[in-house]
C-alpha cells in the first residue's frame, strides 16, 4: 500500500520541541505556587468575567502550545479558588503535598494507562507496593485488597456493588450473568447523617432509594447503635468513619459486631475520617473499623495527594474481583496485578503515583503528624471562636468546625461577607434547625498564623454586621 497521506500539520505537531513550552509552565506553575498564600482565596468579579475569554469557536487551524499555556495562565490561575492554600476551609478538600507535584508532571508525561500488566509494569508494581503500604498503615488484615479509583464516591460505588452480589450469591443468585430485575431486594440501613454519595451509588447500583432504613442520630451525627433495627444475610450497613460536618464517627465496632452475627455486610464511609486510623492518637475513633468488610476512603482530603485519588479497600479479595470482573478476547491477563480487575474502570490513569509519592513524601511519622495537626488546628480554631462568643455546635472529634451565630439570618450574612473578603473560604449548611458555619482542617498548608488571620476577619466582619445593623435601626 503506498504512502500516499501524510499531515503536514499533524508532521509539524510531531516534530514540535516542547522544552520551552515546559519551561513556561514550570515558571507559570512556580508563580502560582509562590503567591497563592498571598492572593484572595476566592477570585474577584473582574477575573471571573475574563474567563470569558475561553469562549470561542474551536480554531481551524492547531494551535502553538505556546499560546495555549500561555491563555491557560493569564485567564485561568488568577479566577481559580485558591484551594491549595492554607486559608480554604470549604467542603473537605485539601491540598497538594511537595513531593506529590513533580511525581505527577513526570507520570503524565509517562502517560500510562495501567488497565492490565503487560500496559505498564511499573505502575502495576506501584500499585501493589501502595496497597501494602495502605493496609499496614490502616493496620487491616493482610488479607485486604484495593482498588485505585477516582475518588470515594467510585470507592462507595464500588465496594455496595460487591456487598450486593455477595448477599445475592449466598441466596443462589448470579447478578453479574443475570442482573438483578425480579430478585429478592437487599436492604441497606444507613445513619441519618449518611453522606449523599450513598445515595447516588445506591442508585447507581440498581438497589435504590427504598429499600433504605435510617437510623437516628445523636447530637454529633453519629447512628444510635440502640436504634439499629434487626439485621439479616440480606442486609447491608453503611457506617460513618467522620461525619461531614461534626467529624464525629459511629459506633463502628459495635455496629460491626451486630452484622457479624446476622451475616450482613458492613461499608465503611471513611471519605476522610479513615486516615484517623493511621494515627494511634485517635485510637478511641477508629475501633473495631477492622471489622467491616469493605472501605472507602480519599486520597485527596486528608492525605492531601492530588485529586482524582481515591480507594476501595475490602476484605474479602475475591469478592471484588468478582463483582468488578470483565472479559474480552483481547485482555492478555498476567500472574502479576491487573489494576482494572479491581474497579469499575479499565482505561485509568497512573494515579497510584500521586499517593506513592504523598505516603513516600511523609513517611509514617510524617503522615501522623499531619493528620493530628489537623485536629489540633481544628480545636485551636474553635477555641478562638467561642472566645469570640460565637456558637460551637460539635465537639472536634477530628477536624471539622461546625459554628452558629447570633441568629439564622445574621449567619447567612456573615457567610456571604467571609466569603467576598477574601481572607479564607468556607461554606455553610444547617444542623439541628440552625443555620451554620462549616469549616473543614483538611490542608497541611494551614498554619496557626492563617488561623489567627482568618479570626481577625471574622471580628471584622461581625463588626461590619453590627454596623450595618445599628445603621437600619
Amino acid at each position: 500500500m503506498s504512502r500516499n497521506f501524510e499531515s503536514d500539520r499533524l508532521k509539524k505537531i510531531r516534530n514540535y520541541d516542547l522544552r520551552k513550552d515546559l519551561d513556561i509552565a514550570k515558571e507559570y506553575a512556580w508563580e502560582y505556587l509562590n503567591n497563592i498564600h498571598k492572593r484572595s482565596v476566592y477570585p474577584n468579579q473582574v477575573d471571573i468575567d475574563n474567563i470569558q475569554e475561553f469562549s470561542e469557536e474551536l480554531n481551524e487551524e492547531p494551535s502553538s502550545p505556546t499560546e495555549i499555556i500561555k491563555k491557560l495562565h493569564k485567564y485561568g490561575s488568577p479566577a481559580t479558588v485558591a484551594q491549595n492554600s492554607g486559608r480554604y476551609f470549604g467542603f473537605v478538600c485539601g491540598a497538594m503535598l511537595p513531593s506529590s507535584i513533580p511525581a505527577k508532571w513526570l507520570a503524565d508525561v509517562w502517560d500510562q494507562n495501567p488497565a492490565i500488566y503487560v500496559m505498564s509494569p511499573t505502575v502495576s508494581k506501584i500499585e501493589s507496593i501502595v496497597e501494602g503500604w495502605l493496609i499496614d498503615l490502616f493496620k487491616f488484615n493482610k488479607e485486604c485488597t484495593i482498588g485505585y479509583v477516582g475518588g470515594s464516591a467510585t470507592a462507595t460505588f464500588a465496594g455496595l456493588v460487591t456487598a450486593r452480589n455477595y448477599l445475592l450469591s449466598k441466596k443462589g443468585y448470579d447478578p453479574f450473568n443475570r442482573g438483578i430485575t425480579d430478585l429478592p431486594k437487599v436492604k441497606v440501613v444507613v445513619g441519618e447523617g449518611v453522606h449523599s454519595t450513598v445515595f447516588k451509588a445506591l442508585s447507581l447500583s440498581g438497589m435504590g432509594y427504598d429499600n433504605v432504613i435510617r437510623v437516628p442520630m445523636d447530637q454529633e451525627g453519629r447512628m444510635i447503635f440502640s436504634e439499629l433495627p434487626e439485621l439479616d444475610d440480606m442486609t447491608i450497613v453503611v457506617a460513618q468513619a467522620g461525619h461531614l460536618s461534626t467529624g464525629a464517627f459511629d459506633p463502628i465496632k459495635e455496629i460491626c459486631e451486630k452484622a457479624q452475627k446476622a451475616g450482613a455486610w458492613v461499608h465503611v464511609d471513611g471519605a476522610f475520617g479513615l486516615w484517623a486510623r493511621v494515627d494511634k492518637r485517635f485510637n478511641h475513633l477508629t475501633v473495631g473499623l477492622e471489622l467491616a468488610d469493605s472501605w472507602s476512603v480519599d486520597g485527596h482530603k486528608t492525605l492531601n495527594a492530588p485529586y482524582d485519588n481515591g480507594m476501595i479497600i475490602c476484605k474479602h479479595s475475591k469478592l471484588l474481583l468478582d463483582a468488578m470482573n470483565v472479559e474480552g478476547s483481547y485482555i492478555i491477563r498476567s500472574k502479576f496485578r491487573d489494576g482494572m480487575l479491581f474497579t469499575p474502570e479499565m482505561s485509568r490513569r497512573a494515579r497510584v503515583i500521586d499517593l506513592w509519592s504523598s505516603l513516600k513524601g511523609l513517611g509514617k511519622n510524617g503522615l501522623g503528624d499531619m493528620i493530628y495537626e489537623m485536629h489540633a488546628k481544628a480545636k485551636y480554631f474553635a477555641q478562638r471562636l467561642n472566645d469570640l462568643g460565637f456558637e460551637i455546635m460539635n465537639e472536634i472529634h477530628f477536624n471539622q468546625i461546625i459554628v452558629h451565630y447570633s441568629s439564622n439570618d445574621e449567619t447567612l450574612k456573615l457567610i456571604e461577607l467571609i466569603q467576598k473578603s477574601g481572607v479564607m473560604w468556607l461554606g455553610g449548611s444547617k444542623w439541628q434547625g440552625k443555620n451554620i458555619i462549616r469549616i473543614s482542617i483538611s490542608s497541611y498548608k494551614t498554619t496557626y498564623e492563617d488561623i489567627d488571620m482568618c479570626i481577625d476577619d471574622f471580628e471584622s466582619q461581625m463588626m461590619q454586621l453590627l454596623f450595618s445593623g445599628n445603621q437600619n435601626v
